[in-house]
C-alpha cells in the first residue's frame, strides 16, 4: 500500500492565506513570480508522495476572481524549439497547452509577454498565432544596461519602454515554461509602470525548492539540487536573513547572488528609498513545509529521487555527447553525503537481472535488454526483450497480468496481431526491427481486448501503473518513452544504447 508524506488540503489553506495576507500588504495588488512548474510538478510530487502535481492550479482555482495570470516565452527559446523533457513539446507549444489548462480551470489568463524580443521570425509567427485566436500579445525586449546601469534601467527607456499589460485583480501570477522566461523582468517592468503612476503595488516570488524552513542538507533539499544540476543552483543559507534577523533559512544562490540588485532597483522605484524586504527569504512567500505530515516518508522519497537523477543526467551525457561531466559530479557528490548507491533504487539490479536472462537467447534482436517494474505494493515484475516485444513491453504486459491475476503462461497478445505488426514494420515499411516497442504494443493490447476478456482484463489494469518506479537495463527509443509516458511510469535507465545502430527511431 502507498504511504504518503504530504497533505494537500492544508498546504492549499495556508499558502492561500499567505498570498492574500501578501497582495493586502501591498494595496491588494501583488505581482507574484511564479518558479518551478505551475502544473505537472512531478518533481514535487516524486519528493513528497502525496503531492497533487496540479496543486498549484487548485490554488490559483480557490483564489476565485482574485488571480489572473501573465504567461512568460523567452523569445529565443521559441527560435530554438527548445523542448521541455518531460512532455517532449516545445516551449511554445508548452504555452498553448498551459494555455487550454488554464482555461479549463476557469483560471484567467490576461495575456502572454515575448520576453527579449529582439525580431526572431518564429516569435512574431507565434505572436501571430496567438493574436488570432484572441489573446493580448506584447513583446518586451531585453531592457538596456541591465545590470549595471541602473540609471537606464529604471527609467522610461529601461523598463519604461516595455509595454505595460492590464491587470485587474490583486494577485497577478506571473509565470513561464522553464528557467529563463523573464518573469522577474516582467514583474519589475509592471511595478514599475504602477509606481510611476502613483499606484501602489508589490512584488513577492513564489517558488517551491529549496524549502526555507527545512534544513539546508534535507534530503528534500539535496534533491532540488540534483534535479538543478545541469543548472548550477546550490542551495546555501541565506546570509541577509541570518543578518537582518539571526535565523538560518535555506536559499539558493542565483536568488541570492540577484537580492541585491533587486534590492537597489526597489529603492529607486520607491518613493521613500526603501526595500521592504531584508532578504531573499522575506520575498518569498512558500508555505510547502505546512502539508509535509510525515517526514520520514519525504525524506526517502527524496532520496531515491537523487538516485533518478543520477541516472538521468548519466544518461543524457552520454546519449547528448555532453563533454560537461559536472551535473553528474555534482549527484555523485550529493550521493556520497547520503550514502547512497545506484544500486539502492529497488528497481536497478532486477532490471539487470532480466538483461542477463535475456543474453542467453539467439532470437534477440539488436542488444540484450531487461527492465522491472515496482508496483503499488511493492511486488517486483522484470521483463526482458525478445524477437517479438521490448524490455519495456514484456514488463507492462507482465505487470498488467499480476495485477489482473492472469497466468504468467498466458499470451495476452494473439500471434496473428503480433505477426500483423511485425509484418507491417519490416515487410512494407521496411523497418530493420520488428519486435514491438510499448507504445506500438499498447495499442495492440487495445486490439486484442476488443475478442480477449483476459487482454481487456490486463488493459482495464494499466491504470494502476501510474506512478509506478521502472528501471532499464539500458536508453530508452522513443517508442518505449512515448509509451511509458502515456502511463505515467517514473523510469530510469542505464546509460547503455539499445542497438548497434547510432539512429533509432523506433
Amino acid at each position: 500500500m502507498k504511504r504518503f508524506g504530504f497533505d494537500n488540503e492544508a498546504y492549499l489553506k495556508r499558502q492561500a492565506e499567505g498570498l492574500m495576507q501578501r497582495a493586502a500588504s501591498f494595496g491588494n495588488k501583488l505581482y507574484l513570480e511564479f518558479g518551478g512548474k505551475l502544473m505537472y510538478d512531478y518533481h514535487a510530487a516524486r519528493v513528497l508522495p502525496g503531492y497533487d502535481p496540479n496543486v498549484k492550479l487548485r490554488l490559483l482555482r480557490s483564489l476565485g476572481d482574485k488571480a489572473e495570470i501573465i504567461l512568460c516565452v523567452y523569445a529565443e527559446d521559441i527560435e530554438r524549439k527548445k523542448m521541455r523533457a518531460d512532455f517532449g513539446i516545445s516551449y511554445d507549444d508548452d504555452a498553448l497547452k498551459l494555455i487550454d489548462s488554464l482555461r479549463s480551470w476557469d483560471i484567467h489568463v490576461c495575456a502572454v509577454v515575448i520576453t527579449r524580443y529582439d525580431g526572431q521570425p518564429a516569435a512574431m509567427q507565434f505572436k501571430n498565432k496567438l493574436e488570432a485566436r484572441g489573446i493580448t500579445v506584447k513583446l518586451h525586449r531585453a531592457v538596456p544596461g541591465y545590470p549595471s546601469n541602473l540609471d537606464l534601467v529604471v527609467s522610461p527607456d529601461g523598463y519604461g519602454a516595455n509595454d505595460y499589460v492590464e491587470t485587474t485583480r490583486p494577485i497577478v501570477v506571473v509565470t513561464g515554461p522553464g528557467p529563463g522566461s523573464g518573469k522577474l523582468a516582467t514583474c519589475l517592468t509592471m511595478l514599475y509602470h504602477d509606481r510611476t503612476a502613483g499606484r501602489n503595488a508589490g512584488y513577492a516570488k513564489f517558488e517551491t525548492f529549496p524549502v526555507w524552513d527545512l534544513p539546508l542538507r534535507h534530503p528534500v533539499n539535496l534533491a532540488y539540487e540534483a534535479a538543478t544540476a545541469d543548472l548550477g543552483d546550490i542551495n546555501m543559507i541565506d546570509p541577509f536573513h541570518l543578518e537582518a534577523y539571526g535565523k538560518a533559512t535555506v536559499n539558493y544562490n542565483r536568488d541570492v547572488e540577484a537580492f541585491p540588485l533587486l534590492r537597489e532597483i526597489w529603492t529607486r522605484l520607491d518613493k521613500s528609498g526603501e526595500c521592504p524586504y531584508r532578504s531573499p527569504t522575506d520575498m518569498g512567500v512558500n508555505c510547502i513545509s505546512a502539508g509535509i505530515i510525515d517526514d520520514e516518508i519525504c525524506t526517502e522519497a527524496a532520496r531515491q529521487e537523487i538516485i533518478r537523477r543520477y541516472f538521468r543526467h548519466l544518461s543524457d551525457a552520454v546519449a547528448k555527447g555532453a563533454s560537461d561531466k559536472r551535473p553528474v559530479e555534482l549527484v555523485e557528490r550529493l550521493m556520497r553525503q547520503l550514502g547512497l548507491n545506484p544500486e539502492d533504487r529497488p528497481t536497478v539490479v532486477p532490471a539487470r537481472q532480466a538483461a542477463h536472462a535475456a543474453s542467453l537467447s539467439h532470437t534477440l534482436e539488436g542488444v540484450a535488454c531487461g527492465a522491472a517494474i515496482e508496483l503499488p505494493d511493492g511486488t517486483l515484475i522484470q521483463g526482458k526483450n525478445s524477437a517479438h516485444l521490448h524490455a519495456a513491453a514484456a514488463t507492462v504486459l507482465n505487470a498488467a497480468k499480476h495485477l489482473a491475476n492472469i497466468p504468467d503462461e498466458r499470451h495476452l497478445l494473439a500471434p496473428e496481431t503480433i505477426a500483423s505488426v511485425m509484418h507491417m514494420k519490416q515487410g512494407i515499411l521496411k523497418g530493420k526491427y520488428g519486435s514491438l516497442n510499448l507504445d506500438e504494443t499498447l495499442v495492440a493490447l487495445a486490439i486484442c481486448a476488443a475478442s480477449d476478456p483476459n487482454a481487456k482484463l490486463a488493459l482495464e489494469k494499466l491504470a494502476d501503473l501510474r506512478d509506478c518506479e521502472m528501471h532499464l537495463s539500458h536508453m530508452l527509443t522513443p517508442g518505449d518513452e512515448a509509451g511509458l509516458r502515456r502511463l505515467g511510469i517514473r523510469a530510469t535507465n542505464d546509460p547503455l544504447f539499445a542497438t548497434a545502430e547510432l539512429f533509432v527511431d523506433a
